[in-house]
């Protein structure tokens, strides 16, 4: 079989899936169901569609901000090891230059895909030391 027809096929993902572990995050995070539909990028029909396991499709706009969310979690769970601050990281007030005094989660409720990314980068930092 040619090489070409395997690289041409991006993976299917499954919306339910990463819609679960997007959502149970945020769930740690103390995240409301509204913080959710805002980070997630969801309206609040596709977000009770998700939740109580119907059928629906994530787009890649969603999809990419759940990784931004996963990431997050990842870098969290690499600079520490108690759960209180893995999970509660997200909620505390900050008062580094990004964040001016503000929570990294009120910051990423705005629903704004930039502020996630943004969020994404100074949390990711801290992994190397950068902060």
């Amino acid at each position: 079989m040619n090489i070409s027809h395997y690289q041409n096929k991006t993976p299917k993902i499954n919306s339910s899936v990463a819609f679960k572990l997007g959502s149970n995050i945020l769930e740690k995070w103390r995240c409301s169901a509204s913080d959710k539909q805002a980070i997630l990028g969801l309206t609040k029909s596709s977000y009770y569609r998700l939740q109580n396991n119907e059928s629906a499709t994530l787009s890649n706009d969603q999809l990419e901000r759940i990784s931004y969310i996963a990431n997050i979690h990842q870098a969290l769970k690499m600079v520490f090891t108690n759960p209180d601050n893995i999970y509660g990281f997200m909620a505390m007030k900050n008062d580094n230059p990004y964040f001016n005094g503000n929570s990294p989660l009120s910051l990423i409720s705005t629903g704004k895909f930039g502020t996630l990314y943004e969020v994404f980068k100074r949390i990711d930092a801290m992994r190397n030391g950068q902060w």
